[in-house]
């Protein structure tokens, strides 16, 4: 319907139809409250009918806005509009000190006083003209600097590195705004904007002063003062809010794109996995998952320090590893992960079994969903610990199915997320979350309700309605069954039907993303080609189909290219999880430590995270390693998401370690 836009053009053009949408509302509020004050004009009506931006409006109607108390009006009060008037009319000769002496009063007893009344309302109408106030606000976005200092030089801090920091505005990349904020919020630096006042106040002076008239001193005072007290602190205000609003929309994309990547991680399938929640004093707690991901034992064991009972804990693990034909152990990448590896890594060594390894997953939000009501529903007679481990073997199996569960903002793979919006950073999750679930594609009769709840148009009620109804009524056994389903009406059925799978149903059709709607134009298709739906997924149907023009085919049978395109494409891969195609976790049988790296030394990692300075990569040490963003490749990198995601397994070279700081730095360069 829409020419074939993928769902970010279109999220792109609803954020943009929002905010022409409140600029259309915005506008007509102003010409409003003009009319009212009865300051309307035919000229401002049109002025404002043509502003393309909220700033734009906001100037514009900034002379008519209603103020406190200012030094301006407190001068017209006292009767100096008119003196200011004379200053603005420039005369040739004459003084305005014997003007001024005409408006002496008690309020007003001296000259002095007159003229800085006279000034003071020059000062604000200067400040109050739109123009002027463009023109200072985009030259200072163009050639200011934000300059960063120290509130205290002597004090250590994480922030040393923007303790004497300038940088221009329009250079600034987002992580160091973003940076610098915090570091103002915890009160270790000062941050300013600078900018050339000179050049400001001689256009200033160019576009509002006469020259040879006996006033125009007195007006370029005017104008300075109307730049320093009134338009330059605005400015700063609205340029630092600028480039916070920025630089949160980009941690936004940050870590937007990044849980992406991780929901979209490749599962594990069919592999008996025991999952490993590591500490130190509480002991390590273990849960075993079948393939499936059904829970089959819990418990604990205390391999590390203080405890470090290693020969009970290699009794427990090998007796479960035997009994129950554990593939793969799965170590959380919390606190004692480090000392949990190398106790796993040995117990591999000693066991000397085939197939047997070990897998360090991202922990992160696990103890979110551990006490959780989701948890303690699913899982109400274990601890939160144990719940834990559940979660890190079943991440393993299938790591969006697990992550759902979990507030997208507890994921934690993105830059500064506690210092963006919370409203707008969880409406861009959600986004991403839903989006994911919908490209990847739900089995009906194994998704739990928190899966369920983000297929389009399914809520959290009526996923709670889809799972009881599976478990009253037994499996789906085609999707024409959703409708029985309570307050699950026909619109509803229209968004979600496509997004949701049932294997081995009574349509073969319903295992694909094919819609409902155009199973009739299916048929229609392979009647076509004389083929069946027996022939689905089968190499004689890839012979029949992959040929056809598509244009010509769909002209032909009545139906859009696109649609037809993709129908095509689900007849041959029926089933096909987009996931099968990433690059599979790496699985480890022996341990590095960070004193056993060397500069020079070519490894296999798992990206972690990705920043606007570049990537962490696990490399199966404690801490991660560094891609900095000029090291990601030989050419030009603009953003390292163009580069790498969460997820990926990338081959890097170590460049330095540094030990005492636990820092690695890592290069992706051949």
């Amino acid at each position: 319907m829409t020419g074939e836009l993928d769902e970010t053009q279109i999220r792109g053009i609803e954020e943009r139809v929002g905010y022409y949408r409140s600029l259309e509302q915005r506008k007509e509020e102003v010409i409003r409250l003009l009319d009212e004050q009865g300051n309307l004009t035919d000229d401002l009506r049109r002025e404002i009918g043509r502003a393309e931006k909220l700033t734009d409006v906001e100037d514009i109607y900034r002379p008519y806005r209603p103020k406190r108390k200012t030094r301006a009006s407190a001068a017209r009060e006292r009767g100096l509009a008119p003196l200011a008037e004379y200053l603005m009319s420039f005369p040739a000769a004459g003084s305005a000190e014997t003007e001024a002496e005409k408006y002496l009063t008690e309020d007003v007893p001296a000259v002095e006083d007159a003229l800085q009344g006279a000034m003071d309302i020059i000062a604000e109408d200067v400040a109050d003209d739109p123009r002027a106030r463009g023109w200072v606000r985009d030259y200072t976005r163009r050639h200011g600097y934000l300059s960063v200092r120290a509130r205290d030089i002597e004090q250590d801090s994480v922030y040393e590195m923007y303790y004497q920091f300038k940088e221009p505005l329009s250079k600034i990349p987002s992580h160091r705004v973003l940076a610098i904020n915090r570091g103002e919020r915890e009160e270790f630096l000062q941050a300013a904007v600078e900018v050339d006042a000179e050049a400001i106040l001689s256009w200033l002076h160019k576009n509002f002063v006469r020259e040879n008239s006996v006033t125009a001193d007195l007006v370029k005072r005017a104008a300075a003062d109307a730049y320093r007290r009134l338009i330059a602190p605005a400015v700063e205000r609205e340029m630092r809010s600028e480039l916070t609003e920025k630089a949160s929309e980009q941690a936004i994309v940050v870590f937007s794109k990044n849980l992406r990547s991780l929901l979209l991680q490749p599962p594990v399938r069919g592999k008996m996995v025991l999952g490993v929640d590591p500490a130190y004093r509480t002991g390590c707690k273990w849960a075993v998952v079948d393939q499936t991901g059904k829970l089959l034992d819990v418990g604990v064991v205390y391999p590390t320090p203080p405890q470090q009972k290693l020969r009970e804990a290699e009794k427990v693990f090998t007796r479960l590893i035997e009994e129950q034909g554990i593939e793969v152990i799965a170590i959380g990448n919390g606190t004692a992960s480090r000392e949990t590896e190398q106790f796993a890594a040995g117990l591999i060594r000693k066991l000397k079994r085939p197939g047997l390894a070990y897998v360090i997953v991202s922990e992160a939000g696990a103890s979110v969903y551990s006490a959780s009501k989701l948890a303690i529903k699913e899982f109400p007679d274990l601890d939160v610990s144990r719940r834990s481990a559940v979660s890190i073997a079943r991440r393993l199996q299938d790591p969006l199915a697990e992550l759902v569960k979990i507030e997208p903002k507890a994921v934690g793979v993105g830059q500064y997320q506690h210092d963006v919006p919370p409203k707008r950073l969880d409406e861009s999750l959600s986004k991403v979350v839903e989006s994911a679930v919908n490209h990847v594609g739900v089995d009906l009769n194994t998704a739990s309700a928190s899966l369920l709840s983000y297929v389009s148009g399914i809520n959290s009620s009526v996923a709670e309605n889809i799972v009881r109804f599976r478990e009253e009524n037994g499996v789906f056994r085609n999707r024409g069954q959703l409708s029985a389903v309570p307050r699950l009406g026909r619109k509803t059925f229209e968004q979600c039907a496509g997004f949701l799978r049932i294997s081995g149903g009574d349509n073969p059709l319903d295992v694909t993303p094919i819609h409902p709607e155009s199973y009739a134009l299916t048929d229609r298709l392979l009647e076509s080609a004389g083929c069946s739906l027996d022939e689905i997924g089968t190499p004689s149907l890839r012979g029949t189909l992959s040929p056809l023009n598509v244009e010509e085919t769909a002209q032909k049978l009545g139906a859009g290219a696109p649609t037809l395109r993709d129908i095509i494409e689900a007849l041959l891969r029926p089933g096909r999880d987009p996931r099968e195609d990433l690059p599979q976790p790496v699985f480890r049988t022996d341990v590095l430590s960070i004193d056993d790296l060397r500069s020079g030394m070519e490894l296999k990692g798992v990206v972690r995270n990705v920043v606007d300075f570049g990537a962490f990569v696990d490399i199966g040490v404690k801490n991660d390693g560094l891609v900095h963003i000029s090291e990601l490749s030989h050419e030009f990198v603009k953003n390292p998401l163009d580069r790498v995601a969460v997820g990926d397994v990338v081959t890097v070279r170590v460049l330095s370690v540094d030990i005492q700081r636990c820092r690695i730095s890592l290069s992706m360069k051949k």
